[in-house]
Order: structure tokens, then sequence, then C-alpha cells
């Protein structure tokens, strides 16, 4: 039943609502992994057989598998928040086993993705796991060289066609940003290093490079993609939430600076309800599957920062924080209200 009080809560008064749904159950979550892993293999040892048929059906079928492989990184990202097993040690070797399959090292990933939690919003705190802003000043005191190469990071093209493959394939192969944090960064990425590359190996041993290229490559590629995608719509929207100093509060910037992406059921489930992320956000310790359960229960947070998919195109076209207005605006608006080319 809808709590008729909610529309009173301040984003910090909402943690303890929010902590009614952190307890995750171990039946379901091992359904969820199953559920996912038992296609995504599935699909892997079609496209292999399909190989024999027609290179374009495996092709296929790996792109299809791409949206396996999202899910999956939601399950790893669960595990990284602690919140897809009670059992802690659990956990953990299963998110490092799927961090094999994503190319993603995982106690690096969960290092970085906790300091992103940690300072979302935060203009003083920027530079590990976002997608690099500028403010409209920090932009207009750029050189002309420096306004190229933020434009250029910002094209659609570098930002959802070549940086997600740059970053899942090449950037992930090393502790970026931890380098000098220790020794248990170098191992997590030099271990599942070494497991993709023994990986691998078996693929090429017992059916040479086609699978490689036609089934590994393009299932990476896609859920990069789509996941870098999910990651720039949570929270690269018009009126997202950023602040400096004192300004910056935690739950505030959780709440404010995440979105509610609206996606048909079958989208929701293939990309792990992530597309609730204001809820995620503001308490991150609820499991996946139980963040419908929040926006059913609460009405206000159904409808809080809401952005549909027509509307989530429309965020490419923005690119500078502009802290008077408290909003994100595109090149084009900064040159004709500003003077900012």
């Amino acid at each position: 039943m809808q709590d008729q009080t909610q529309s009173f809560r301040s984003a910090r008064e909402w943690l303890s609502v929010l902590a009614r749904y952190r307890e995750p159950s171990t039946r379901r979550s091992l359904f969820e992994l199953a559920a996912t892993l038992v296609p995504f293999l599935a699909l892997w040892a079609l496209a292999w057989m399909a190989l024999q048929v027609s290179p374009w059906l495996a092709l296929a079928l790996a792109v299809l598998n791409g949206a396996f492989l999202v899910r999956i990184f939601i399950i790893q990202h669960d595990c990284g928040h602690g919140s897809f097993l009670a059992n802690r040690k659990a956990q953990d070797w299963v998110g490092r086993v799927l961090g094999v399959l994503t190319l993603t090292p995982y106690a690096v990933w969960r290092r970085t993705h906790s300091i992103h939690h940690a300072h979302h919003g935060n203009l003083d705190q920027r530079g590990i796991g976002d997608v690099t802003t500028l403010t409209l000043e920090e932009y207009r005191a750029r050189s002309p060289f420096g306004r190229f190469m933020y434009r250029l990071y910002r094209h659609p093209v570098v930002l959802f066609v070549l940086g997600p493959s740059y970053l899942f394939i090449l950037q992930n192969r090393l502790p970026l940003g931890l380098m000098n944090a220790g020794w248990r960064y170098w191992t997590s990425a030099m271990g599942t290093n070494a497991m993709i590359g023994i990986a691998l190996g078996l693929i090429v041993w017992f059916g040479g490079l086609m699978p490689v290229l036609l089934i590994f490559l393009p299932t990476s590629v896609i859920a990069a993609t789509i996941g870098v995608w999910l990651f720039y719509v949570q929270h690269q929207f018009e009126e997202t939430h950023w602040s400096r100093g004192d300004d910056w509060q935690l739950h505030d910037a959780a709440l404010e600076g995440s979105s509610h992406y609206v996606l048909p059921q079958p989208l929701r489930w293939m990309s792990g309800n992530i597309g609730i992320h204001h809820v995620h956000h503001l308490y991150s310790r609820i499991p996946f599957y139980r963040l419908p359960e929040v926006i059913r229960d609460h009405r206000e947070l159904a409808e809080a920062q809401r952005l549909t998919i027509r509307e989530s195109l429309q965020t490419v076209r923005l690119h500078l924080w502009d802290e008077a207005q408290g909003k994100l605006m595109s090149f084009a608006e900064a040159r004709a209200r500003y003077g900012i080319a």
C-alpha cells in the first residue's frame, strides 16, 4: 500500500523507508543468476554452431547476446554493492567470475564505483567513475585546443561508439585511477586479464579466430555500448544535480541527480532495473530485483526524475553545466546565451 506521508519526506528521510527493501533473497538471487547465465551461454553455443551455417547468423546471435551480457554486468554491479547475496565471500567470488565475462576487474570496478556513489554531483570531487562534465566557466577558461578536445570527447561517436570499446576492452586492463592504491587492485586487474587470456586462448584453440571476431567481440562491444548509454542517461539529463562545497549533500545529489529511466518491461528486465537509478543511488544496498517494489509502493519515487526513451535521446545534445541556471545545456545554447564558442 502506498504511504500517504511520503510527499513530505526529504532525500535523507527516505533512507529509513528504503531500508525495508535491502534484504536479498538467496533463492531469488540464484534464480536471477541462472536466468541470465544460462541464456547467455546457450546463445554463445548457438552462435558458435551457427558459424558452420552462416557467419551473419552467428553475428546476429552475438549481438542479441550483448543484452544478456549487460544483465550479467548488473549482477556483478549488485555484488559490488553488497546487495546480491547475504554471504559476502560467496558474493565477491560471483562478482570476480562475472568480471571475466564483462571484461571488468571486480575489485577495481567496485572501488571506483564506490567513489562515483560517494561524490556524484559534487563539482569539487569529479574525475573517477563519471562522464567528464565541464561547467560553463571551466569550458570558457580552456584554450581553443582544450575546447576542441572536450567537444571531441562529448561527440556521440566518441561517447557511444568508440569510448565503450576503449573502456571495456583496453582501459579495464589496468587499474587506472588506483595504480598506486595497493596490490589488491593490480591483482584484480591482472587476475582478470589472465582468465580472459586463458578463455580466449581456448576459444582460438578449438575454433580459430572466427568465434573471437564474430562472437566474442560483437557481444562485448554491444554490451559495452548499451552499458555506457545507460550510465549516461542515468546522470546526464537537463535538470540533474551538481553543486559545490556546503551546498552539496550526498542524499540530495543521489535523488535529484539520478534519473528514473522509464523502459518497457522487457528492456527493464534485460537492464536489471538499473533505470530506477534514483532509488539505487539513494540506497544502493537494495537488490536490483527489488527496485520495482519501491516504485510500486511509493508513488512519489515512481514519478520523480522520470526520463522516457524519447526524452533520453535529447540528452545527447547536453554538454555543459550552467551553475547559474542549475541545468545542463548544449554547446549551441552556451554560444547563443553567453557567447561561448
